[in-house]
């Protein structure tokens, strides 16, 4: 098994150690680019990659993502941070700036079903998503051995509708103050508001189905009985409201009458686990911003 070397790492991080990467999305108005850019010609910064959009030139939300290089970035990047705030507050920005060199630590939830995990697994393991996986957690041991393969810590905490709670405040206690982000592949118990209310926009699920369409147990069954043509899946942030977060990434696949639900299952799995790897690499490279129940992501 191909596994990223220390050295190969810290290769990653000399190549990114002054690289950094600022969102900002603010009220619509002229001059947002021209003052952002200036602060960063000042600060000797080079733009190598610059997003934006606008929801309305006139009145609407303006969102920008922007990768710059800058020398001797850690020892500056404090400063860098406090200098921005004065054009921040001038157009009531929500911004933030982060280290491209930075991983992201990431706990994944899972249950039975290996073929999103796996997919996780193996582009961490080759490098294509950059992060540090912390733990994965599991209401079931089934996939221990697996996860295990690839020296991550593996934690089996079971749940049931007595010992919901009690299983929650394990999994919190397990993750707080060490994750930056969870991932839900295909992870099959419903989170609390409690919990959810630590990690906004910081909770990822699959769900397998094209949303809106059969949200809920039991899509591709439902699919089968509406003798759908195509089937889907969709990785979205986690809210309160059961698969109506704000959406990252869809994708899907034809198929016909001929189609038993085994069928689309299979197919389906494929689509599950590219669509999650898709949007938690998104997130890991800081490309998504959200709005009124809606993400930009710049590509």
């Amino acid at each position: 098994m191909y596994r990223l070397s220390d050295r190969e790492w810290q290769t990653y991080r000399e190549k990114n150690k002054d690289r950094a990467r600022m969102l900002i999305a603010c009220p619509d108005r002229a001059g947002i680019v021209a003052e952002v850019s200036r602060f960063l010609f000042e600060h000797g910064a080079n733009i190598a990659q610059s997003d934006q959009y606008t929801t309305d030139p006139e009145n609407g939300r303006f969102f920008m993502r922007i990768e710059f290089d800058v020398v001797d970035l850690e020892a500056r990047f404090a400063q860098l941070q406090q200098d921005f705030q004065q054009i921040a507050d001038t157009f009531e920005m929500n911004w933030s700036i982060v280290e491209a060199k930075r991983r992201k630590r990431m706990a994944i939830f899972v249950s039975k079903e290996d073929h999103c995990l796996l997919e996780l697994l193996w582009q961490w393991n080759s490098g294509v998503l950059h992060a540090d996986i912390a733990m994965v957690i599991s209401n079931h041991p089934d996939l221990k051995e697996t996860v295990e393969s690839f020296d991550i810590p593996f934690y089996h905490i079971p749940v049931t509708k007595d010992t919901k709670s009690q299983a929650e405040q394990a999994q919190v206690e397990l993750i707080k103050q060490n994750v930056d982000v969870i991932v839900l592949a295909r992870y099959m118990q419903i989170l609390s508001p409690q919990f959810l209310q630590d990690y906004p926009d910081r909770i990822i699920n699959i769900h397998h189905s094209f949303l809106p369409a059969f949200v809920g147990a039991k899509p591709y069954e439902r699919a089968y009985e509406r003798g759908v043509k195509l089937i889907g899946a969709t990785a979205h942030y986690v809210t309160e409201e059961l698969d109506a977060g704000p959406i990252i990434e869809q994708d899907v696949h034809r198929v016909t009458h001929q189609f038993e639900v085994d069928d689309l299952k299979q197919i389906g799995r494929q689509v599950e686990r590219t669509v999650l790897a898709r949007a938690v690499r998104w997130h890991l490279e800081d490309r998504v911003l959200v709005y009124a129940n809606k993400t930009v992501v710049f590509p």
